[in-house]
């Protein structure tokens, strides 16, 4: 066989190199995922009036008994 402790070393290295290369297969799924959920292009820049107000949602309502508090503040 040779020596005592080589059969040990083989397992260990072979369990070392799956690891790596468990790291490296992981690491690179985690890189596509991730460029994967971002947002396609192109990115333009939205054109806003400030002189003109924002276009505010209509206060929700209730039922007759209900009451809804709503504020919304122009800000300069």
């Amino acid at each position: 066989m040779g020596e005592p402790g080589e059969r040990r070393r083989t397992v260990w290295r072979r369990v070392m190199i799956g690891w790596a290369l468990l790291v490296a297969v992981a690491g690179g799924l985690t890189l596509w995922m991730q460029d994967s959920t971002e947002p396609r292009g192109p990115y333009v820049w939205q054109q806003a009036d400030p002189d003109e107000p924002p276009d505010l949602p209509p206060c929700p309502t209730t039922g007759e008994a209900g009451t809804v508090s709503c504020a919304y503040a122009d800000i300069p």
